[in-house]
């Protein structure tokens, strides 16, 4: 049982990362997919999109009304019920023949994947202060790199057999990991008192009286809204522009994968109390980012090696910031850790869905051009309010 924090074992913050990425992994393996996915269901293509938002509704719920739960209920016991809800979904999403059944499993599939958001601040309560950052960011790595494989993997994986293996193969990878965490992960009670529409209640005073948190929240809600504005965009630039088919397509997407080594730094650099020069550096980055695509002829090799360089920079800058918001808002308190990740990741993920929805427009409507430039303005509108901030 987690009472007065120690050295956290190697070998468990190793699990705990591949556990955020296995789980994170399914609310992403679907985005890639929505052609055959669609064809096969009978969606129309106006319709095809409610394959990801069914998705992003669930996640988004499950932020708001699941993660809290974290500073009510015995932490092991919650992250197995969650998981298995995901498990769950990923099941019923296999075996869906029509659309209805899928989109129903899609929702869940969201609700059970924010069990990554309470693995990590449970990795949090673990770590003694002066390691807090670094541990948080190597489970954070974890997580984001289920979220950048898990395109690629499920393009290959369909490529090799049919969209259902996928989620064949993630119902067979949340069932040897809910084993695995049950045996390995100790218990964790939290302290609160309150019940579960007191613990509600208390986020919406949490939003309003902790600027740190607020802050936090909104300078990464600019950059990650850049980041699915990117990655939204991107895709439709390779097929057009550079005539990239599928696989080609997943095997850019491996690109951003290095921009996960910026999560564990990002750690080590909060514990050494420089957020706020590393937020500033990772917002600047983010803007240099699209900056960077600008230049080159359209069509040409050297416009696609500046577009892969632009990828793993978002990613790094994107990954960074993520790690430093969390490093700040756990230090508000051990009992609210739940409810601050919970308003934490729901606010960056609107900014998230907010750029998604710019990246389709504005690629639609001006072309790459114009998507550079709404990538842009999202990280420095976000660098203008952290320029505000009081030392």
């Amino acid at each position: 049982m987690i009472d007065s924090p120690a050295a956290v074992p190697h070998w468990l913050t190793l699990l705990l990362a591949a556990a955020c990425g296995l789980i994170v992994a399914n609310i992403y393996y679907a985005q890639p997919l929505i052609g055959p996915i669609s064809a096969e269901l009978g969606l129309s293509p106006g319709a095809a999109g409610l394959i990801v938002t069914m998705t992003q509704i669930g996640y988004g719920i499950g932020l708001l009304l699941v993660v809290p739960l974290a500073d009510l209920i015995e932490n092991r016991l919650l992250v197995l019920c969650v998981t298995a809800l995901a498990g769950l979904g990923v099941v019923l999403a296999a075996l869906s023949g029509s659309a209805l059944p899928f989109l129903l499993a899609s929702l869940m599939i969201g609700l059970g994947s924010v069990a990554v958001q309470i693995l990590v601040p449970y990795a949090a309560h673990m770590a003694p202060e002066a390691m807090r950052g670094r541990v948080v960011g190597n489970v954070m790595s974890g997580l984001m790199l289920g979220i950048m494989l898990a395109r690629p993997v499920a393009s290959f994986v369909t490529g090799l057999s049919s969209w259902h293996a996928v989620f064949v193969l993630s119902a067979a990878l949340m069932l040897a990991l809910g084993v695995v965490l049950r045996l390995a992960l100790p218990v964790r009670r939290p302290h609160s008192g309150m019940g579960y529409g007191a613990l509600l209640h208390s986020m919406g005073r949490l939003a309003v009286t902790l600027p740190p948190l607020r802050r936090r929240a909104l300078y990464h809600a600019g950059l990650f809204g850049a980041f699915s504005l990117f990655w939204t965009a991107v895709p439709l630039r390779l097929a057009g522009e550079f005539h990239l088919s599928q696989t080609g397509i997943a095997l850019f997407a491996l690109a951003g994968v290095a921009g996960v080594i910026s999560a564990p730094i990002a750690g080590r650099v909060a514990d050494r109390g420089w957020v706020r020069p590393a937020t500033a550096a990772a917002l600047l980055l983010g803007m240099a980012s699209f900056l960077l695509t600008l230049p080159a002829p359209a069509g040409s090799t050297l416009a696609l090696v500046l577009l892969v360089l632009a990828g793993i920079a978002l990613d790094f800058a994107v990954s960074a910031n993520v790690v430093l918001g969390q490093r700040v808002i756990f230090g508000l308190g051990a009992e609210l850790r739940g409810r601050l990740n919970g308003l934490y990741m729901a606010t960056f993920f609107l900014g998230g869905a907010v750029g998604s929805a710019l990246g389709g427009w504005s690629f639609a409507a001006g072309g790459w051009f114009l998507t550079a430039m709404c990538g842009l303005a999202l990280p420095a509108l976000s660098l203008a309010y952290f320029a505000t901030e009081r030392r």
